[in-house]
């Protein structure tokens, strides 16, 4: 019996306590107490958790803010006043615009009537070039809110004049800055340049009111927001903009509203300084220091600077001597005050009276073996003139085709050049290798004509007695009896150091120099190397080798190697023998030491008909043609007599029929 209840007891004891439990588990409800007000601080901190972002203020418009202050009355008056201009830049009319209207009316009155006072200095001008360039004339009220109408204005990016051009905008419109003169200040200068930009950026925007946002933070930033939102009005990119780009437009059209309706607000007033145009002149200072603070006095200006406040564009109310032309501008009130004096004595007195400081002459870097060229800047600071223009060309171009194992390095020593010359002239890297049967362009250096014998040699030591003799009796190959020249024992003169002065003879030498005499000690004066019983005197060319490797073998040069051998071209074929040793007549040649000549008495000029014949055993001098663009060896050839395009190219070695403008070609031997 007993087990019978505890069977049917236990599950109703089990549920009673799991329903405590769950019981325990729900939030209490907290019961609604009537007398509880709606800002009851518990209620508000049990609804709204103190969460930040949410108890976070929203930001304050304060143009919004200001539009709701406005009475809507002046809302109505202005955005009716703006809607009724007709004109093509912006004047749209929204809570922006109200804002800064209500600035420049109220606020900042002193800073509207300044302006006023200049807006009748300036704004002639402005209309005059805004209708050259055919563009809105009510753009001239730009001005006023980039500097407030004054032409020295300077902003904290550099910004300068009355259009506020930056430094690279002034340079791509031809408005130029040095120590002395910034166009960017000059008025008129500056107004067509402004004319001109502005003309541009409508060309790429179409819309003003995005040529006003791109004429202040640049087209290029306009652009690239324009790219990246993929709108294209300014209204539509106005949450894109910087602050500055956003306010611009606004403050634009509230300028606008401001000028136009100055006398509704009561602006205008008897006590301002009212600014007009009037007549100008020019004096041009050609070159001259001038000082207008100078000037000021002599036209009776109580106020030394009031000619300088004329020309915003100088820095310095004074130029130096040797600036380039420049013209002052002068009231034409003044004329009959300067025209009693002459422009010496004007420009005498307006001279300043301590020394300025003149520019920098530029200070030309000297360059090894590179004679600067006198320009118009070194002429004017006492540099000598170039007597007479030297066209004698200083350098050949060689086509060097590139054979197997050949580096920079062995084409450089094979024309007597430096290596770092080679890659510049062919556009090679340091690292980069050459490949065979490439073509290598060199310019070698062309030797300088030996000096004339007539020419006088300074003596480097004083003559001795016993270095000369009496001169005898030798034919000459003309026929006439010629003094022979005595030269002492080559040994004695080489010791001595000694070398005698020819005086220069009355009549011009007709007859052929005779071989000079070669002296009893062959070894002063010879520079190719002693006999080597060691060395082979032949070699038999093989396969693979040039004459630069044989050379650099055997300690030679390739002017040796082809002097000795008498071949007009460095290609060797294999088989081929050489001589690597000076032949007896070469010898001869190289040994001769250098001539002590003794003072002797003039010639007797020979027969007239002489000079003749000696004049035509002489070789004329080579010609040269500078190819000109457009030229080509077909044009040349028929410009020079007996000359051919075959011709052409066997003088210059030229590979093809392809000529440069600049290059120099021989047309005759």
């Amino acid at each position: 019996m007993k087990k019978l209840l505890l069977r049917a007891v236990a599950p109703v004891l089990v549920g009673a306590a799991l329903g405590h439990a769950s019981v325990a588990q729900v939030r209490p409800q907290i019961p609604q107490n009537p007398s509880a007000q709606p800002n009851d601080s518990l209620q508000v901190t049990l609804e709204l958790l103190p969460d930040s972002l949410v108890a976070m203020p929203a930001p304050i418009d304060s143009a919004r803010l200001v539009w709701l202050r406005t009475p809507p009355q002046l809302q109505d008056l202005v955005g009716d006043r703006v809607s009724c201009f007709e004109t093509d830049v912006p004047h749209a009319f929204n809570a922006s615009v109200l804002a800064f209207v209500r600035l420049f009316t109220e606020r900042q009155r002193s800073y509207t009537q300044r302006v006023l006072e200049r807006e009748n200095m300036y704004f002639p001008l402005f209309e005059k070039y805004l209708a050259k360039y055919n563009l809105p004339t009510d753009l001239k009220y730009l001005a006023v809110v980039e500097s407030a109408l004054i032409p020295t204005a300077k902003s904290r990016v550099g910004a300068t004049g009355l259009w506020q051009f930056m430094g690279p905008t002034a340079n791509d419109l031809r408005l130029r800055r040095d120590d002395w003169v910034d166009e960017r200040m000059d008025p008129e200068k500056a107004t067509e340049a402004a004319c001109k930009h502005l003309r541009y950026l409508y060309g790429v925007f179409h819309d003003w009111e995005m040529v006003l946002a791109a004429y202040n933070w640049g087209a290029g930033n306009m652009q690239r927001v324009m790219r990246r939102t993929g709108k294209k009005t300014f209204w539509e990119v106005y949450p894109n903009l910087p602050a500055e780009t956003r306010n611009y437009v606004p403050t634009f059209t509230a300028i606008m509203y401001t000028m136009k309706h100055a006398q509704d607000h009561q602006l205008h007033d008897p006590t301002l300084r009212y600014q007009r145009a009037e007549l100008m002149d020019t004096l041009q200072l050609g070159g001259r220091a001038f000082d207008l603070t100078r000037l000021a006095r002599a036209c009776g200006y109580p106020d030394s600077m009031a000619l300088a406040r004329l020309n915003p564009e100088l820095r310095k109310p004074w130029l130096p001597a040797g600036y380039r032309p420049y013209a002052v501008q002068l009231p034409a009130a003044v004329r009959p005050a300067l025209s009693l004096v002459d422009r010496a004595t004007l420009f005498d007195y307006c001279r300043p009276m301590a020394e300025l400081p003149t520019p920098l002459a530029p200070r030309t870097i000297p360059l090894l073996g590179v004679t600067p060229v006198p320009t118009r800047s070194l002429l004017a600071d006492g540099a000598p003139r170039e007597s007479s223009v030297d066209t004698t060309p200083r350098f050949r171009r060689v086509r060097h085709t590139v054979r197997r194992g050949e580096t920079v390095a062995s084409v450089a020593e094979r024309y007597d050049v430096t290596p770092a010359q080679v890659r510049r002239w062919n556009e090679l890297s340091k690292s980069q290798s050459l490949a065979s049967r490439r073509q290598l362009v060199v310019f070698v250096p062309i030797k300088q004509a030996p000096v004339p014998e007539g020419t006088a040699v300074a003596s480097t030591a004083p003559t001795h007695p016993a270095l000369m003799r009496a001169p005898e009796k030798v034919k000459s190959p003309l026929g006439q009896s010629s003094p022979r020249i005595a030269v002492a024992s080559a040994p004695a003169a080489v010791a001595e150091g000694a070398t005698v002065v020819a005086e220069k003879t009355e009549a011009p030498r007709l007859a052929k120099p005779a071989r000079p005499i070669r002296s009893q000690a062959s070894s002063v004066a010879a520079t190719t190397p002693e006999a080597d019983d060691s060395v082979p005197n032949d070699y038999v060319v093989r396969r693979g080798d040039f004459i630069e490797k044989i050379a650099r073998e055997r300690n030679l040069t390739v002017a040796q190697v082809m002097s000795w051998n008498h071949l007009t071209s460095e290609v060797v074929q294999p088989g081929q023998k050489l001589v690597l040793h000076p032949t007896t007549a070469d010898q001869e040649t190289e040994a001769t030491p250098t001539v002590v000549v003794a003072s002797a008495k003039p010639m007797r000029a020979a027969a007239p008909t002489e000079p003749k014949e000696a004049a035509a055993k002489m070789p004329a001098p080579p010609k040269v043609h500078l190819v000109q663009p457009g030229d080509t060896l077909y044009n040349i050839s028929r410009r020079y007599q007996g000359v051919t395009v075959e011709k052409l190219r066997q003088l210059n070695n030229l590979k093809s029929d392809d000529v440069k403008p600049g290059q120099k070609l021989l047309v005759a031997g």
